[in-house]
């Protein structure tokens, strides 16, 4: 079986070949000014299940996603709050650190940070600038030249001519064409600044990355993977820097976009401030049930937030967590072939990725070993074929803190009827299971005691 995923430079599903030594993947990450909503953890699990499926097929991978930890909306957040701009990135790194452990986030081998890489970018806007790619202007601002790129566009299909046309040029900025982007930032009035050879600044936005990928990937990156909402002007902007810088090409040999988490027909996002903390979202329906949510969906195809369909994937998580951990009986071995499984999960995973065919290969799964143990059939191996291919997809098959909080009282209750059965009064007996059953666990009485288990 050969792994295809869609190819946002080609427009078409391409095989993806193993490099000779480490597949080298670049994500884009997040800008640490306020909380991160379930759209960022739509994202991330996204390329954590690439990652965990190129692993489970034996790649091997090397991971960096960068913080844009400096930006306007970064100094203008924390100037509100009374407290330095890195202060107020390092609250939302680390709590976003936090969300990403809880979502059973693989972490990226690493993490850098644009404030950090300052050198590495100067050295590649300074290339750009001996190379011709760029200009300074008078102010201190750092130009990239868009008309000296006849391949500027590719990326995103669109004409310059056309966003020349759309683009304008703000109060006293000094560019040489409407198009051309901010590599460098001279600094404001009060704003953090480094030094540079044009004067104190900050790096613009897309530069960063250029720089971080080609300092701890090299100048040909396997895959770069974000959101479809930084096809233009961001990735567009850093195939032009980085293929500018280095003369290399391509920067990206397989380029992947997930697509949008919507909100009442809007994306998801902190600008519009229609959003769904990570840390809510844990909380009502847990790592595994918003995992579900987001793989019931193709990653490219749009996916709409609502309430019912985030409860239909942690019902769907329990009954993944059922089945993995309910024993089977002391009977012969289910004969439910793991091998079988495995191939229509990898089967779905190497068609694009197709998160919802391998997820209904394990509900398939799952309902053959419900049925072996209702039969007293062993199912252990069976729960194995499941707990590793779910394991695959970042799925834990945990039961949430507050359920397993519960099983202490559900297991006194049951210990209290047997003792009422015991002494033979069984119409209490009687009333502690039928109040079990309304709250959705079944008792069953068999030779070795009593189990019990949540109802699907």
């Amino acid at each position: 079986m050969t792994l295809r995923l869609y190819n946002t430079m080609s427009r078409r599903v391409e095989e993806v070949k193993q490099p000779d030594d480490m597949l080298k993947m670049y994500v884009c990450g997040i800008t640490p000014y306020d909380h991160s909503h379930v759209g960022h953890a739509m994202s991330y699990i996204i390329f954590d299940v690439l990652r965990r499926f190129l692993e489970y097929r034996g790649f091997k991978v090397k991971h960096v996603q960068n913080y844009t930890d400096i930006d306007d909306r970064i100094i203008a957040r924390a100037a509100e709050r009374g407290i330095t701009y890195d202060e107020l990135a390092a609250i939302y790194i680390e709590e976003y650190e936090d969300e990403m452990r809880e979502l059973n986030v693989l972490p990226a081998d690493v993490y850098p940070r644009a404030t950090q890489e300052i050198p590495q970018i100067i050295e590649m806007v300074q290339g750009l600038i001996e190379k011709g790619r760029a200009y300074a202007v008078e102010s201190g601002d750092v130009y990239f030249d868009v008309r000296g790129d006849p391949g500027y566009g590719k990326l995103s299909g669109r004409d310059v001519d056309s966003m020349r046309a759309g683009a304008r040029v703000e109060p006293g900025e000094e560019k040489h064409d409407p198009a051309d982007f901010a590599l460098w930032k001279a600094a404001k009035p009060g704003e953090p600044s480094w030094e540079s050879p044009w004067g104190p600044g900050r790096p613009g936005w897309h530069i960063e990355c250029s720089a971080m990928s080609y300092r701890y990937l090299g100048a040909t990156l396997d895959m770069h993977g974000g959101g479809q909402d930084l096809i233009f002007p961001h990735h567009e902007n850093e195939i032009a820097q980085a293929e500018g810088f280095t003369g290399v090409k391509p920067f990206v040999r397989h380029w992947l976009h997930n697509g949008w988490l919507t909100l009442d027909e809007e994306k998801m996002s902190k600008s519009l401030g229609n959003i769904i903390t990570i840390r809510e979202a844990l909380e009502r329906y847990g790592s595994d049930g918003i995992r579900i949510f987001v793989m019931t969906a193709h990653y490219r195809a749009p996916l709409a937030y609502s309430e019912e369909a985030m409860e239909a994937g942690k019902r769907a998580a329990e009954r993944l967590q059922l089945a993995a951990s309910v024993p089977g009986g002391e009977g012969p071995a289910a004969d439910i072939p793991g091998d079988e499984y495995r191939e229509r999960f990898g089967a779905s995973m190497d068609d694009d990725l197709n998160t919802a065919g391998a997820l209904a290969s394990l509900f398939d799964l799952a309902r053959n070993i419900n049925r072996a143990r209702d039969e007293g059939r062993a199912v252990d191996e069976a729960q194995a074929t499941l707990r590793e291919l779910a394991g695959v997809l970042g799925l834990t098959l945990r039961e949430r803190e507050t359920a397993q909080g519960a099983d202490a009282f559900i297991e006194l209750l049951v210990e209290l009827r047997n003792d009422l059965r015991h002494e033979k009064q069984f119409a209490l007996s009687d009333k502690v299971r039928d109040r079990l059953l309304d709250l959705g666990i079944t008792l069953e009485d068999v030779q070795s005691g009593t189990r019990w288990r949540r109802r699907d």
